[in-house]
């Protein structure tokens, strides 16, 4: 048996017995708990934070040994989230869902200023531009770091961005106090969510870290791609059954102009068409004496148009169809995905 084994066996005692069932409580008073990194967050700004989740969730700290015990005590599949509860840690829960939180915490972050020997966490760049400070031996201290800095028109100036310390690499005490001078702050601080339990599935950072925006555009698609999918397999549903019948309705009608039905709904066009063949005929008799007097002199050219109405009736009729099915795929139904996707953050 192992050294932490033996130590969950003893018995420990009461005060830490005590905690251990308030940790328990709490794991099982919220529906998503996860795990948070506090570590070179200052007193003062953690409470502020705690403060602002309040209503939303809440942040218990206890020391590690304790929330591990009482992680498995609840079981359940919580205690999976033993292998995050290492360093400075605290646990969190919440009623809102994983995404949600982890929006919430990212958003919270502030800016900080990174102090010397600790990991830049993304690459640190000097700005171009005038420093605001009086000449002086602060040019050297620029220069020492890497950044491209001269005195220029009584002030000091970075005259062009600056790269001066790659991400992952370690701050120097040099570097830390000219970002200060500089009031470069380029470290976030806030609880870092390290993983949430959730409905029984286990979250890390990178499987909650989704553009909304995207994720709401590649929803919209599915749902206009599987509504064309719907229409042209002639398929209804209840999203799907206004453009269904929109689209008979176009196709009947183009049917029934070709076969010249006559029925009420298709008279105008019917008379229409009539017109037109009537007065093409009329442009091609040499002998106006034989034609009603409305139609003397009408001319191939005159009648041209009317001609082309004749050819494409048909042809319009299945256009309304088309420009009804594409509407309503395009618009309605992807709109609506997004409606319902926004409901989710």
């Amino acid at each position: 048996m192992s050294e932490s084994e033996t130590r969950q066996t003893e018995v420990i005692p009461q005060w830490k017995q005590d905690e251990v069932d308030e940790l328990v409580e709490f794991v099982e008073s919220y529906e998503s708990v996860g795990v948070v990194g506090v570590a070179g967050i200052p007193s003062r700004q953690l409470q502020a934070m705690r403060r602002e989740l309040y209503g939303s969730a809440q942040v218990r700290m206890s020391r590690n040994t304790l929330v591990n015990r009482a992680l498995d005590e609840v079981d359940d599949g919580v205690e999976t989230l033993k292998e995050y509860v290492a360093g400075q840690v605290a646990l969190i829960g919440t009623d809102d869902n994983p995404f949600a939180l982890f929006k919430e915490l990212e958003a919270s972050k502030t800016p900080a200023p990174i102090n010397a020997g600790e990991v830049a966490p993304n690459d640190i760049v000097i700005p171009e531009g005038d420093t605001g400070v009086d000449p002086g031996p602060f040019v050297g201290e620029l220069q020492q770091v890497g950044a491209s800095a001269r005195i220029m028109d009584g002030s000091i100036k970075v005259t062009e961005d600056s790269h001066v310390l790659s991400a992952g690499e370690e701050v120097s005490e040099e570097l830390s106090n000219v970002l200060a001078e500089l009031g470069i702050e380029p470290k976030e601080v806030g609880l870092d969510l390290r993983g949430v339990f959730s409905e029984g599935v286990l979250f890390e950072p990178d499987e909650l870290a989704i553009d909304v925006d995207e994720y709401r555009a590649d929803i919209q698609s599915a749902v206009a791609a599987a509504t064309n999918l719907s229409v042209n397999a002639v398929y209804p549903t209840a999203q799907t059954a206004p453009t269904l019948i929109a689209k008979a309705t176009g196709e009947a009608k183009a049917v029934g102009l070709f076969a010249n039905i006559e029925s009420p709904d298709f008279m105008p066009e019917l008379i229409t068409k009539a017109d037109a063949q009537l007065r093409a005929l009329a442009a091609n008799i040499d002998d106006e004496e034989a034609l009603p007097e409305e139609l003397r002199g009408v001319s191939a050219q005159s009648a041209e148009p009317a001609e082309e109405d004749d050819s494409t009736d048909e042809e319009e009729a299945e256009a309304e169809a088309e420009e009804a099915d594409a509407d309503d795929t395009d618009d309605d139904e992807g709109d609506e995905a997004g409606d319902a996707l926004g409901s989710l953050f």
